[in-house]
């Protein structure tokens, strides 16, 4: 075997090549696995449908003191209410001793005059009534599910019957003084 001065050995050109093959066919065969397995990882995200559901933003400015909607979230019914001030000072006045699910009116909203939670009873999933003006509200003048009876009080605290808890809060958040995002 001769040596020349430009490349070494041949033996040393043999490996050189080798090896550059070698890490050529790597990269591309650990590329072409990226390539093939995207698809399928991609396939874990949740869809366009069910991203838009996340959330949902809702203007509250034409709800007027003493008013309620109703809006979807996730396929369920959200109550927001703008609460009166009585509502308001008789909701902080319950002793949490009266509550089956202890909770205070503060620790279940933001702003006290905005009531936002689930519309959903928690006993067997009934749509409770009295956010529509003439519907019954209950004994505790907040919402009543007439399935078997349960009583919520102005702040969507179990009062009475068989729920074993308040109507559930979601997360939320006032994105402007006018605009609240649900979920």
């Amino acid at each position: 075997m001769t040596e020349t001065a430009a490349t070494g050995t041949p033996a040393d050109a043999d490996k050189s090549r080798r090896d550059f093959l070698l890490v050529t066919t790597s990269t591309v065969g650990a590329v072409g696995a990226a390539l093939a397995a995207w698809p399928f990882i991609d396939s874990m995200n949740p869809a366009a449908d069910v991203r838009a559901l996340a959330s949902t933003d809702v203007d509250i400015a034409p709800i007027e003191v003493g008013q309620s909607i109703t809006v979807v979230w996730r396929g369920k019914p959200v109550f927001i209410r703008h609460r009166t001030p009585k509502e308001i000072e008789e909701s902080a006045a319950v002793a949490l001793d009266d509550l089956p699910d202890p909770q205070t009116d503060a620790d279940r909203v933001q702003r006290p005059e905005w009531l936002i939670m689930v519309g959903i009873c928690t006993h067997l999933g009934c749509i409770p009534l009295g956010q529509r003006t003439g519907e019954p509200k209950g004994e505790y003048g907040g919402w009543f599910c007439p399935c078997h009876g349960s009583h919520y009080d102005t702040s969507g605290r179990i009062r009475k019957g068989p729920a074993p808890s308040n109507l559930a809060v979601p997360t939320y958040a006032f994105i402007e003084d006018a605009t609240v995002r649900v979920g």
